[in-house]
């Protein structure tokens, strides 16, 4: 689980790093009023770009657990995680009653 999170960790500074390179590169290629010849090579720079930056690459994960499954976009847990969480009452707000 340990490597699957730093793997992720790495896409997303990838992500960062490379993000304003891309608009630039794909505003040059969509411009009408610049050459053919700078466009292509504009093209050819953004296929040069490392695949693993893309933003698609990244993956949601619990912060507790590292599961990508059943996420919860707003608390960032699991649901696994969450329920524990509301069950111990750490979550200000929610109340979940043990059966």
């Amino acid at each position: 689980m340990k490597n699957q999170i730093q793997k992720d960790k790495f896409k997303r500074n990838l992500n960062l790093k490379f993000e304003n390179k891309r608009v630039i590169l794909k505003s040059i290629a969509k411009n009408n009023n610049i050459c053919k010849t700078i466009r292509w090579n504009s093209e050819l720079k953004l296929t040069e770009i490392n695949s693993n930056s893309h933003k698609n690459r990244s993956v949601n994960r619990c912060i507790v657990t590292g599961r990508k499954g059943k996420f919860n976009k707003f608390f960032r847990f699991s649901r696994l995680s969450f329920l524990k969480f509301t069950r111990k009452g750490l979550i200000s707000g929610l109340k979940k009653s043990v059966r």
